[in-house]
């Protein structure tokens, strides 16, 4: 998930619901998601405001019950050609499984490091899976961290997948 210059505030989310990994904030625009954020525990819980924020909630908590609930969520996603194609790859990896960064970047015949900063740009993590893309011998990062909470989340949801 890319990280941004400045965070969001709870109250600019369009909902906030909690999850056995935190809160997580979502932001829909004209009926579509454009964003999720993972906000930690303290951040305000915030009733999804329309009809399609209470349809990416309902997924996100389905998720959480069963990783193998497929998402059916229109999205509006911000990225260059090649992070789209990126993304797109990543729908493909099977819940459950990962796939090291050098793996996917022989697919898409680019670098191990073009693929680690499109994952890094991802906008929507969970629904596009960039935790299920780790380094050759270890987890790799996400959110742009190699260490921290940020991993203990990536393991976090790769453990959930695994369950």
């Amino acid at each position: 998930m890319r990280r941004r210059s400045t965070p969001l505030k709870a109250r600019e989310y369009d909902a906030v619901i909690a999850t056995p990994v935190g809160r997580v904030g979502i932001v829909m625009q004209d009926g579509a998601l454009v964003d999720i954020g993972f906000l930690g525990n303290t951040a305000s819980l915030r009733a999804p405001r329309t009809v399609s924020a209470q349809k990416t909630c309902r997924q996100l908590r389905a998720y959480f019950v069963n990783p193998h609930t497929s998402f059916r969520i229109l999205l509006m996603l911000s990225g260059t050609a090649f992070q789209q194609r990126v993304w797109r790859a990543l729908r493909r990896i099977p819940v459950g499984r990962t796939l090291s960064y050098g793996a996917l970047a022989k697919k898409l015949t680019t670098s191990a490091r073009a693929v680690g900063n499109a994952c890094r740009a991802n906008p929507v993590p969970i629904v596009i899976p960039c935790h299920r893309v780790v380094a050759a011998n270890d987890a790799g990062g996400f959110m742009g961290k190699r260490s921290g909470s940020a991993l203990r989340l990536k393991h976090r949801l790769l453990e959930h997948e695994r369950a």
